[in-house]
Formats: structure tokens, C-alpha cells, sequence
């Protein structure tokens, strides 16, 4: 991306673009407004997703009201718990960094 760039039209525009994409989950995640709207691109695009829970079990992962950097709107939560749990049952790869292993 280059300077004076439109974040959402250059992110949404890759997404649409790829075949695949990676999610990297850690503890602070669902604080990210923009992960968590990737994340739902990829979901609701029928992309394949492959997701890595770095220091994070899947069940722990949901998205908090206010939480985050940007306020979330009902419909906004909706969506990317949709996403979420979407994410949660798809096989992906653990990771813990104080072990330095990655986990199938």
C-alpha cells in the first residue's frame, strides 16, 4: 500500500483477490477491529481459511463490546462471532510461544 491509500478498499480488494487466507489468533485478537473484519471477509467470501491459535485455545476467542479499538454496532458482534466460530471449527495449527512448538 502506498500513502494516501483507502485501508478498507486496498485490505477488501486483496481479499477478494486471494484463495487463501491465514489467520493468526493470539490472546488480543478480538480486540482488532480490522482482524476481526478480515476475518469475516474470508468467512463470508467462501475462502479457504487456515487459522493458527498462537498462545490462545479457540474456545477462548469472542468478541467484547467496547473492548476493542472501535466501538461495535449489534450487527457488527453478530458478524464476527459468525466468523469466529466459523474459524473455531475449521482445522488450523497451534502455537506456543514459550515452548517454541507448533502443534497439528
Amino acid at each position: 500500500m502506498k500513502p494516501g491509500d483507502k485501508l478498507f478498499e486496498k485490505i477488501d480488494s486483496a481479499i477478494e483477490e486471494c484463495k487463501v487466507g491465514v489467520a493468526v489468533f493470539s490472546p488480543r485478537y478480538c480486540d482488532s477491529y480490522f482482524c476481526l473484519h478480515e476475518l469475516a471477509l474470508f468467512v463470508e467470501s467462501k475462502k479457504k481459511l487456515i487459522p493458527i491459535f498462537c498462545d490462545v485455545k479457540p474456545s477462548e476467542l469472542r468478541v467484547v463490546n467496547n473492548k476493542g479499538n472501535i466501538p461495535l454496532r449489534p450487527k457488527e458482534i453478530e458478524r464476527f462471532n459468525l466468523a469466529l466460530e466459523e474459524a473455531k471449527h475449521t482445522v488450523g495449527l497451534d502455537f506456543n510461544s514459550n515452548k517454541g512448538y507448533v502443534r497439528l
